[in-house]
């Protein structure tokens, strides 16, 4: 099988030649850039240029040499572009060694501490000194109720940290001749590679509603004035369909998964309640979900942290194919309960091994086993693609990210 072939198996729900591996295919699949020449050195690699491809989030582009070492099946869609050394500026890390950033994403210094600015000049996004990542620095309806939300949403997406740093291809792909230029990098893409391509495109909506109003208002918006929320998410669905249908215009045709974002979970369950998910939400992702498979013969990945165990019911009928990061630490979200309830509806993309504690602080002989039994788990029938729970962190042991990747591939 090539590796497209063995994802796409996996999300057919037929158990493939082996496990299909994701190693950076999306933005919660990858690698500190902290962490990434400490892994390159134990492996005995050429060092190489560390490109941090998520400023927010601080992830490293992981070289070709690794993914082949590793049998890694996916590739994200970004890295078709920004391939010119004029796409890239040079910055330091916070551990203080080098790295190159995106020059449209390239942090400036502000006494002591790292800020992004917006086209408009504001500070959007801070990162003081000590600190592994940007947060967000600015909401724009926090403060203010006497504007017409539903209309200034386009105008305030680019004050908002989340949409605003973008990660390749990002402006190489905007302007007057962004979808051709989309098109290029991505027909590019798919003749250079046998990985599944994912394409990133986000479509949040709870999440984006709290990085307009701030998580502790967004929720009691929900609750307190359900009018507001619903005219607001009216208007943000409808900006989404738009940019659905010029990118799969665009890519549709070129790429295997689609990635939707919306982080519905905490470590002891959902945010919401499903009656909630049910009024506000669940018609909309469904929407959106129909028109991407409409559109293009795609898969619908939702990247969703948290215990959502509650919600996979009403997920899986809006048309969700395949979720990640499936985090098994968190209540509900144990391996064996979801495989059973779930494994024949949806395809879970991750749950391989869990970052918070293992990776980081067991032996190699301890994340060999750990990950031994996740995949048993996982793998009978298909309906599994591995990966560990979201990013490797800055401080996980290259040993140790060298037996989990050994260990599935064992």
């Amino acid at each position: 099988m090539t590796s497209r072939e063995r994802v796409l198996a996996a999300l057919d729900h037929q158990e493939p030649d082996r496990v299909p591996v994701d190693l950076s295919g999306h933005r919660s699949s990858g690698i500190s850039a902290i962490a990434y020449p400490k892994l390159r050195q134990w492996l005995d690699l050429q060092p190489t240029v560390v490109r941090v491809y998520d400023p927010i989030q601080q992830l490293a582009v992981v070289d070709e040499d690794v993914l082949a070492r590793f049998g890694v099946d996916t590739i994200e869609l970004g890295r078709g572009f920004a391939l010119d050394d004029g796409d890239w500026a040079d910055w330091v890390l916070p551990d203080g060694s080098p790295c190159q950033v995106p020059v449209w994403a390239l942090p400036e210094r502000d006494g002591d501490r790292w800020v992004i600015r917006s086209r408009s000049g504001r500070v959007i996004a801070v990162m003081p000194d000590g600190a592994l990542y940007f947060e967000t620095a600015y909401y724009p309806f926090y403060d203010i109720d006497d504007v017409n939300e539903a209309e200034a949403i386009p105008e305030l997406m680019g004050e908002c940290m989340w949409c605003a740093v973008a990660s390749p291809p990002g402006p190489l792909a905007g302007g007057p001749d962004g979808e051709r230029a989309l098109r290029a990098g991505a027909q590019a893409l798919r003749d250079s590679t046998e990985r599944a391509i994912l394409g990133l495109f986000g479509g949040n909506l709870l999440e984006i509603g709290q990085f307009f109003y701030r998580n502790d208002k967004m929720l009691m918006l929900l609750a307190a004035e359900p009018a507001r929320i619903h005219a607001f998410l009216d208007r943000l669905t409808a900006l989404h369909l738009a940019s659905l249908e010029r990118y799969l215009g665009a890519v549709g045709d070129m790429i295997d998964i689609i990635v939707f974002g919306d982080d519905l979970g905490m470590q002891s369950g959902p945010q919401i309640s499903p009656a909630m998910y049910r009024e506000f939400f669940k018609p909309r992702h469904e929407q959106m979900w129909r028109r991407a498979k409409e559109l293009a013969d795609v898969k619908v990945m939702l990247h969703c942290c948290g215990g959502v165990r509650e919600l996979l019911p009403d997920l899986i009928e809006a048309g969700l194919d395949t979720i990640n990061p499936v985090q098994i630490t968190c209540t509900g979200m144990g391996a064996a309960g979801l495989k059973r309830d779930f494994g024949d509806k949806l395809t879970f993309w991750g749950g391989g091994c869990d970052t918070q504690h293992v990776l980081q602080h067991g032996t190699p002989d301890e994340v060999r086993a750990h990950v031994k039994e996740q995949v048993a788990i996982w793998r009978p029938g298909g309906g599994y693609v591995f990966q560990q729970v979201h990013n490797i962190l800055s401080d996980a042991p290259p040993e140790n990210i060298v037996a989990m990747l050994d260990a599935v591939n064992d």
